[in-house]
């Protein structure tokens, strides 16, 4: 599998040409987005890890096999000034809603906690504005079994207040590889072929 970074922007207008189908990376910060990207391509330096919550600001491109990955900026929580927040909001929903080849966006959601507001609004939007996502629990490795099944059952539980029909779910650990099977599989059963040569 060849894996690299191709660039970092601050808005649509400069992101890389159309050019191959894309999957986005989006979750609160800090839930996992880098290190999942890391265990799907195998590469565990391609997208950088930081243990500081809000680090990613940018929309980062990487270019795996004929596929971009896309590592976008957490919400939730940033230690930057309220202006600077919303410019970043205006910025990603322009690259969700305007993103011609975007394929899909896995939405990453932390398994150890109990469901929280601000990531049942923004599945809840993304339902509303017709976005194609996939739910992707992360770190299931860190708790007891018993305790993630129990976050899970009860993440499903407040979707299904709005939802009539869930949204595809994966459970996943970039620690023991889980669900990096099923993550791939999705992903190459929902690969475009019109998107491979996009007319320019």
């Amino acid at each position: 599998m060849n894996a690299e970074y191709i660039k970092s922007s601050e808005k649509l207008s400069q992101c890389p040409e159309e050019k191959y189908p894309e999957f986005a990376f989006i979750g609160r910060s800090n839930v996992g987005k880098s290190s999942l990207i890391n265990m799907l391509t195998a590469r565990n330096g391609l997208a950088k890890i930081s243990s500081t919550p809000g680090k990613t600001i940018t929309i980062n491109h990487f270019l795996v096999d004929n596929v971009y990955f896309v590592d976008l900026p957490g919400y939730g929580y940033a230690k930057r000034s309220k202006d600077m927040r919303e410019s970043w909001e205006k910025n990603l929903w322009q690259y969700l809603m305007q993103r011609r080849n975007l394929m899909y966006l896995f939405v990453l959601i932390d398994s150890r906690i109990t469901p929280q507001k601000i990531d049942i609004e923004f599945v809840n939007k993304c339902g509303e504005e017709g976005l194609p996502i996939v739910i992707v629990f992360t770190k299931t490795d860190k708790e007891k079994e018993s305790l993630t099944n129990k976050n899970i059952q009860m993440f499903k539980d407040e979707l299904l207040q709005y939802w009539d029909e869930l949204p595809v779910m994966i459970e996943s650990s970039a620690l023991t590889k889980k669900g990096k099977k099923e993550i791939w599989k999705f992903i190459k059963e929902n690969m475009k072929a019109d998107m491979l040569n996009p007319v320019s």
